[in-house]
Parts: structure tokens; C-alpha cells; sequence
């Protein structure tokens, strides 16, 4: 019987021990470990914005280069993946991404979002209540909720240091006034665990109500700026409001999905035949299918449609009143 000389079978051994070797890819071990380091921080201390270095990508920044960087940091190869765009799991931006991190990590692919491990998104958190088990990373391309305040970087951080948060107010207050409403849309100002405000960017205001209180562990990242945020589970998250002013979330009064006929999920217009935009859809394709097999559930993730319809009444009893 022939045997393998002591070196060669000691070197087979010390492989076999220490695993696959790393995959030639476009994000390497330390760099995965440094984001690692920056999300313990902000899990930490909740809203407050981690700095860190931030690489070059296959796709530019400012079109989802920190989400990917925080996902390729997180997934390994037992991990399922879940990508959406706008809540589309077969978008351009979803389909580019996740065929990048599972060619990258060997991770497996996923559209059913209660059997995602890991759910990166753009511009939208997912209907169905998300668990401990999950973690959700957004994309962000602006993390700083003053940057519009502000201009000056220094100020900006001694406001976050100080919680002096007067100027944010009065630029909420000066739209009321000359608007009515706060017009503030997707990045609607939200005060996390009590002390730091920080920008959901670019969830629009529906998906607001669905990080308070949230299971999961939310990292938001921002490749472009180089910095991270999250939100650890079980964390109040606050929407900046007037006492005589409630916060208000997308609501059109008798829009129903046409595929499912939800009128409790976020709904985007579609074109018809005629070019008009006269059709209502559901955002989320995954939620949206399984809302007409009936497997989904009754209840969406922060219950936002009641809270508009909330807010309907007090502005209907109001008008009333006045009359």
C-alpha cells in the first residue's frame, strides 16, 4: 500500500482543519471584520453614525455600495440571502446585487422573507414582521439627518454630541407653516432610543412605523459618506412630530392592490393602457403573492395603515368642527 510522505499528509491535515481557503472576490477578510467592528458600535449606541473605510465596489457609490459591504460582511456560506428593490425581489438592482454576494460567499438565495436570514433592501422594509432571528441592511445614500440644516461637518457633530436638536425643529416647524404639513418624505427625521436623530434614508414615511419596537437588528450604511447606523431589536424609534401635528404616512383613501386587493400595504401606482396612472400595486412583490394564496399574515409590520386611517378621522372630525 502506498502512503503519502508525513509532510504531505501533515499539510492535507492543517487544510482540512482551517476550513475553505478565503474566495478571490471583491471584499477581503479584514475589511469584513472592520465593518463587523463598526456595527458593534452602533448596535451599541443606537443612531449614532460609525465611521468607516469604506472600499471600492463593482457597483459606484451612492447606488448601494454600503449595503453591499455590510451584507458581504454578514453572510456566510450556511446564510440565506434575500435582495429587494423598492420591494421587488426581480428588480435591476436587486438582481445585480444578489447574483454578486451569492457568486462571492456561496451563500443561497431567498424570496420568502420569514426564511431570509439576511434582507437587504432599497427603499423599503419588508410587510411581513421581521424576527430576532433577522437582520435587515438598508441602503443609505445620505446619513446625515442635519446635512440639510447645517453645512459645516464640525457643527454638525457637536449637535449630535450635545442632542441640540432646536434647529431641527424649527426647520420642521417653518414647513408647517409655509406648507401645512411637513412635507419631509423618504428620510422622514426619527429620534432613536431617546437621544439620536438619525435618517431612515430612503424608506418612505410607511416603512417609519415599522422600525419601532422591531425584532430584528437594522444596519443602515452609507458607502459614499463612509459611515453606518443601527438599530438594535426592541428599540424605540420616534418619528420627529408637533403635539397638534401626528405623523402622517402615505394613505390614499380607497386605493386597493389589484392583484391581492390589499388596502393595508404600501401601494405604487401602475400606468394603464391609456398611459394614465390609474391602477394601484403592491410594492412588495413576496408579501403581494402570498396575500392571494392566503399565506400571508392579517397584520403588516407596524400596522401604518391604521395610523393613517387614524389620522383621516381627526382630520375629518376637525373639518367638521369647523364648519
Amino acid at each position: 500500500m502506498t502512503t503519502l510522505p508525513l509532510t504531505r499528509t501533515g499539510a492535507l491535515r492543517t487544510g482540512a482543519l482551517a476550513g475553505p481557503g478565503p474566495r478571490p472576490g471583491v471584499f477581503d477578510e479584514l475589511s469584513k471584520r472592520e465593518l463587523r467592528r463598526a456595527m458593534l458600535s452602533g448596535i451599541a449606541i443606537p443612531g449614532y453614525q460609525v465611521p468607516y473605510g469604506s472600499r471600492e465596489m463593482p457597483v459606484a457609490r451612492g447606488w448601494g455600495s454600503g449595503g453591499l459591504q455590510a451584507t458581504l460582511a454578514l453572510v456566510g456560506e450556511d446564510s440565506r440571502l434575500k435582495v429587494i428593490d423598492q420591494g421587488e425581489d426581480a428588480g435591476v438592482n436587486a438582481s445585480n446585487l444578489r447574483r454578486l454576494i451569492t457568486e462571492h460567499t456561496g451563500c443561497d438565495e431567498e424570496t420568502d422573507t420569514r426564511a431570509a436570514d439576511i434582507i437587504q433592501s432599497r427603499h423599503r422594509i419588508p410587510e411581513q414582521p421581521l424576527t430576532d432571528e433577522q437582520i435587515l441592511v438598508l441602503q443609505v445614500p445620505n446619513p446625515e439627518p442635519l446635512s440639510g440644516i447645517v453645512r459645516e461637518m464640525d457643527e454638525q457633530r457637536r449637535m449630535h454630541a450635545e442632542a441640540d436638536y432646536a434647529k431641527m425643529w424649527v426647520r420642521l416647524y417653518e414647513d408647517i407653516v409655509h406648507n401645512g404639513l411637513i412635507t419631509a418624505a423618504a428620510g422622514y427625521p426619527v429620534l432613536v432610543g431617546g437621544r439620536y436623530v438619525m435618517t431612515p434614508s430612503p424608506i418612505p414615511r410607511w416603512d417609519v412605523p415599522k422600525m419601532n419596537h422591531s425584532e430584528a437588528i437594522t444596519v443602515l450604511s452609507a458607502g459614499r459618506e463612509k459611515r453606518l447606523f443601527a438599530i438594535p431589536p426592541h428599540t424605540r424609534v420616534e418619528p420627529l412630530t408637533f403635539d397638534d401635528r401626528p405623523f402622517e404616512v402615505e394613505y390614499t383613501p380607497g386605493a386597493v392592490c389589484r392583484l391581492c386587493g390589499s388596502d393595508d400595504t404600501y401601494l405604487i401606482q401602475e400606468p394603464g393602457e391609456d398611459g394614465t396612472f390609474s391602477a394601484w400595486a403592491c410594492s412588495e412583490t413576496d408579501f403581494c403573492t402570498r396575500r392571494r394564496t392566503g399565506d400571508a399574515p392579517a397584520d403588516v409590520a407596524g400596522r401604518p395603515a391604521e395610523l393613517a386611517r387614524a389620522v383621516l378621522r381627526r382630520s375629518t372630525r376637525e373639518q367638521e368642527a369647523t364648519a
